[in-house]
């Protein structure tokens, strides 16, 4: 099976050469994505609005691919400020509640300020 790429759209994905999915096989491994809305390229300040979008975000790609967030078997959150992840948890839990993929979580600076998390997930099909 070819290598696919999934395009959100985002100017980013071109000027910074990356696909916001790729799926191999039964694979699909998504970049980290923010809480802009690409439609309106605005964000929201608050954190967990912002971990909402950015699921919202994730399940579009994962959907263009053919895979939904049920396969999502591992994840990264990537947040500048520690405090500030607790706040994130209800959305977290109303996205993967019932998968509970291995997850890590990352304290790191963010290319944009406006952005106060970041998730990258990957995913895979059960195998048929």
């Amino acid at each position: 099976m070819a290598r696919k790429l999934i395009s959100s759209g985002s100017k980013f994905e071109a000027e910074m050469a990356y696909s916001r999915a790729v799926v191999e096989g039964d694979w699909i491994f998504v970049s980290g994505t923010t809480g802009f809305n690409y439609a309106t390229m605005e964000i929201s300040e608050d954190v967990a609005a912002q971990a909402e979008q950015t699921f919202l975000n994730i399940k579009a790609a994962m959907e263009k691919a053919g895979f939904g967030l049920e396969h999502i078997v591992r994840v990264h959150y990537i947040l500048p400020k520690p405090e500030e992840f607790q706040a994130c948890w209800p959305v977290l839990r109303k996205f993967l509640g019932d998968v509970r993929p291995a997850a890590t979580m990352f304290v790191a600076a963010l290319v944009d300020p406006r952005m106060k998390i970041e998730i990258e997930v990957t995913g895979k099909k059960p195998s048929a």
